[in-house]
């Protein structure tokens, strides 16, 4: 319920009060029954509410029969959710995922609401397309439909090949992941000293990412910042961030960040696992993150270094260098080995590469040439590959 309070919260609503009810299975017409139905129309009017919100997918019919009962205007969660996304959404790619998840939920229940749909509302629930393109004629709605999943896919080949240009240097890719508001975008922000919107409101960060960043053995590699996940994830908002979330998928290490202050974070990292499972990345590498520790007491602390998660606080920087050097030693892609390398003094760009790629242990200039012994990426030895010398050519 607080969860819900919240949602209501980040999409500009005020709660006003909260109604729980427990039965075995919902009512076919109503969800809650006559008995809690007249319970809340009776509460509606006491507070003089204009809105209702279920922690429930109402079907088309359950939502009209419950207006018809209460006079009051009635929306779902996954509207809540997809409401939050049209305020946040700034890229042109984030309004096309918006407005396709916002027609595929709004297709099936344009029936009997021809007055709501046919002007752009202010309310909750009712930001979005409009009616240039929820029009009641549902073929040029799915005629929509089909553009902007063509415009989406355009943006998914645009990726691909982005991607695909990255191979001079393979660089690793790290996705942070997380429930909605964990803290991922001041953790981004923290690392890559971007600087992306970090706010409490649920959803801030709909449009991903990508930023250099430097570890400490002095690899390289791109972190993203992505949409953060929560319960029960409308799967029409799956569907239409495919784009999105592929930055996720493609990633060669996942930074599961949850907030450690939260009494359910076990429980929020379930979830995040679900949708990993769902789109297919739950087999990568998994790095867990308890974010926010600087909420919490000294035993409280204790208890969350006692498990797998690296404890940090993004917001005052505690815990990073042991979660840049965790990342270091669990990154798979590109692997750091000592290596003798020897360069003329007309090779002075790829002796550049190793102070820029690598660190230099050892240098001497030997017979009119430049020695070192260095630790570097093994993309960059290969690269480096001609200079490198087999026996050892430093006086110890």
């Amino acid at each position: 319920m607080e969860e819900l309070a919240e949602l209501a919260r980040s999409a500009g609503a005020r709660v006003e009060d909260k109604i729980l009810q427990s039965r075995e299975h919902p009512d076919p017409a109503t969800v809650v029954g006559r008995g809690k139905l007249e319970e809340i129309r009776q509460r509606v009017a006491e507070i003089n509410a204009n809105l209702l919100i279920f922690d429930f997918d109402l079907t088309p019919t359950q939502q009209r029969n419950i207006e018809a009962a209460t006079g009051c205007r009635v929306v779902d969660r996954t509207q809540v959710i997809l409401d939050i996304f049209a305020r946040h959404a700034r890229t042109r790619e984030g309004q096309l995922q918006v407005e396709l998840a916002q027609i595929n939920y709004l297709l099936p229940r344009l029936a009997g609401r021809g007055v709501e749909m046919s002007r752009l509302g202010g309310g909750i629930g009712t930001r979005g397309p409009g009616e240039t393109k929820l029009e009641v004629d549902r073929r040029r709605i799915r005629r929509r439909i089909r553009l902007i999943e063509q415009a989406l896919e355009n943006v998914r080949l645009q990726r691909m090949r982005r991607r695909s240009r990255r191979v001079g240097i393979p660089m690793a890719t790290l996705a942070l992941v997380g429930y909605t508001n964990a803290g991922k975008s001041t953790l981004f922000n923290r690392l890559t000293q971007a600087n992306v919107l970090t706010s409490p409101q649920m959803f801030a960060t709909l449009d991903p990412t990508l930023r250099l960043l430097e570890l400490p053995s002095r690899r390289r590699v791109l972190v993203s910042d992505t949409v953060g996940f929560i319960r029960n994830l409308p799967h029409t908002l799956i569907k239409a961030f495919r784009a999105t979330l592929e930055e996720v998928c493609e990633a060669t290490m996942i930074l599961l960040v949850s907030d450690g202050s939260a009494p359910n974070r076990v429980e929020q990292e379930g979830q995040v696992r679900n949708v990993l499972q769902e789109i297919g990345a739950l087999d990568k590498s998994i790095l867990r993150i308890g974010n926010k520790i600087d909420l919490l007491s000294a035993e409280e602390k204790d208890a969350l270094r006692g498990g797998e998660t690296i404890p940090i606080s993004a917001k005052t920087g505690e815990g990073l260098e042991e979660l840049l050097r965790a990342v270091d030693r669990s990154l798979p892609l590109d692997p750091v080995e000592k290596v003798q390398l020897r360069f003329s003094p007309r090779e002075g760009k790829d002796l550049a590469w190793v102070y820029e790629f690598g660190r230099v242990l050892r240098r001497e200039e030997q017979d009119g040439f430049i020695c070192v012994e260095a630790e570097l990426p093994l993309s960059v030895i290969n690269r480096l590959g001609k200079h490198r010398v087999t026996s050892d050519i430093l006086h110890r």
